[in-house]
């Protein structure tokens, strides 16, 4: 079993499965998480508003209301939420569109529950990797506690991805980052992940911040990675 959480962590588990549903609550209790099963999006939605959860599991197939708006409503409620999302189907397609709708990670079914909770913990790593919230850098602000971002003062709004890609790129100014890193750090994986998505979130990046009068220069280094430098 791996190390528990210091203290336990709240997990909001939404599957309608009533098989997997309560063994996920079962085995993240033996790893010290505190996890609460719901089976739909409405009630997921309100139950959200009352308990203060780190993270959660979602399932995209869910009765009442999709797996992507349920995360669209909860990354609106709670910036900072955790989101691993959990699918049968293992598209391209349908992985963008989760990760757009503001999820952290995505999940194959079927799959095994150490794979769940490895990616769990990077959740939590990542949330802690900035020790200092803000970041400046040209005339770029970011501010990795509330998850906004201002371009010469003006506010821009990024998808938590996007966030998240900009945010790694301008802790490591002037480096250029592989994809893999890129892959582990930002998706949590190497493996059922295509590596372009990296190029496609480079080319959502870049049409947000050039166009603003960021002062930064987002450039691939072929054949190796991307880096951000000051114009």
């Amino acid at each position: 079993m791996a190390a528990a959480p210091d203290r336990p962590v709240p997990v909001l588990i939404v599957e309608d499965d009533v098989q997997l549903g309560p063994l996920l609550v079962r085995g993240l209790a033996e790893e010290g998480y505190d996890a609460e099963l719901l089976q739909d999006g409405p009630s997921a939605l309100i139950r959200s508003r009352a308990v203060d959860f780190s993270m959660a599991v979602l399932d995209v197939m869910l009765p009442g209301m999709s797996g992507f708006e349920l995360c669209r409503r909860l990354r609106g409620d709670h910036p900072a939420l955790g989101i691993l999302m959990l699918t049968a189907r293992d598209d391209v397609d349908d992985r963008v569109k989760g990760l757009d709708a503001g999820a952290d990670d995505y999940l194959v079914k079927p799959f095994a529950f150490a794979e769940l909770t490895a990616r769990l913990r990077a959740m939590r790593r990542r949330e802690g990797l900035a020790p200092n919230p803000r970041i400046e850098m040209g005339n770029v602000l970011i501010d990795s506690h509330d998850h906004t971002v201002e371009i010469a003062g003006a506010p821009v709004s990024l998808s938590p991805k996007e966030f998240a890609l900009l945010r790694l790129l301008a802790q490591n100014p002037g480096e250029v980052l592989a994809r893999e890193r890129i892959l582990i750090e930002i998706w949590g994986t190497v493996q059922h992940t295509d590596p372009n998505i990296v190029d496609q979130y480079v080319s959502y990046l870049r049409r947000k911040i050039d166009p603003a009068g960021s002062g930064l220069v987002l450039r691939t280094v072929r054949g190796v990675g991307f880096v951000l430098e000051q114009s």
